[in-house]
């Protein structure tokens, strides 16, 4: 058996190999590092059998403490519910503008809508309810069938256009597309509606197109063009615009019609949870009132 070099300085033996004049020692492990490889290895013997730790087939080790999560969460759960059952009762039996008027009230409401309504609104309507194209904004006033507390509760629970039987349901016919009307006409209404929000139009124009309105879209939108929450039909003399107001979105929606759609709420949000979003969306009017 050959005979190890040792190192003159710290008496190790080399492992002989050496590189650019360096020469590898070969020393022990450190006592401490042993300490700690057996201490972890105690450590999750020790949690195997207290914990839960191995899957078997259709069920898994309990360990010797019967720590079961689910019940831990169920018992977390139980205990959130009793912490929020209190002001939760009061929001159930108050209106809504008491509960407004209620600063105290409206902290835990404030919290929980912040939460409702990123997890089940803020996918299409945006974290601060401005919308987008397609998606309306609910800070604006501007509502289709209505923005109290009641009416908004309401669509959340029947949805638009959605599966629930008593939905809402509202539909832009496509005017161009089934052939109602003709390119020169939708045209010609286009510039007629767009100039109801201030855009100048001729007076020729003007009564060319307040004809083919009235022919064609005052049943829904009204002879003033103010709309109907009846059938949902939005105002087009506001200048606020679900899809666009310039000419090449306005001419599609005349042309290929539009449908707007909602899921409903009932079976997803409780009846208070949809309350509690009615009155945050009734909050953030009142905050972004001038």
């Amino acid at each position: 058996m050959a005979v190890r070099k040792r190192d003159p300085l710290t008496g190790h033996q080399t492992t002989g190999h050496e590189w650019d004049g360096i020469t590898e020692l070969n020393t022990r492990v450190p006592r401490s590092i042993w300490f700690f490889v057996f201490v972890t290895h105690l450590w999750a013997l020790i949690v195997w059998i207290l914990l839960p730790t191995w899957p078997l087939v259709s069920t898994y080790t309990r360990g010797l403490l019967g720590i079961d999560q689910r019940d831990e969460v169920q018992a977390d759960i139980v205990q959130a519910n009793a912490v929020r059952s209190d002001w939760a009762s009061r929001v159930e039996a108050l209106p809504v503008a008491d509960i407004l008027a209620d600063p105290g009230l409206m902290v835990p409401v404030r919290d929980t809508a912040h939460q409702l309504f990123g997890d089940n609104c803020a996918g299409c309507h945006g974290a601060d309810a401005a919308g987008g194209p397609a998606f309306p904004s609910l800070v604006d006033g501007d509502w289709l069938w209505g923005g109290d507390a009641e009416t908004v509760m309401e669509t959340l629970r029947v949805g638009i256009n959605a599966d629930h039987p008593e939905t809402r349901v509202s539909q832009m016919l496509a005017f161009g597309r089934d052939g109602i009307l003709g390119r020169d006409d939708i045209r010609t209404v286009v510039d007629y509606v767009q100039s109801l929000s201030g855009t100048p139009l001729s007076p020729e124009r003007t009564a060319a197109g307040a004809a083919i309105f009235a022919e064609n879209c005052a049943s829904c939108h009204g002879a003033d063009a103010h709309g109907s929450r009846d059938l949902g039909a939005p105002n087009l003399t506001d200048d606020i615009w679900l899809y666009g107001g310039d000419d090449a979105s306005m001419f599609t929606t005349v042309h290929d019609g539009r449908q707007g759609w909602m899921p409903t709420w009932e079976h997803r949000l409780t009846d208070t949870e949809r309350k509690i979003l009615a009155v945050h969306l009734q909050d953030l009017q009142r905050g972004a009132a001038p």
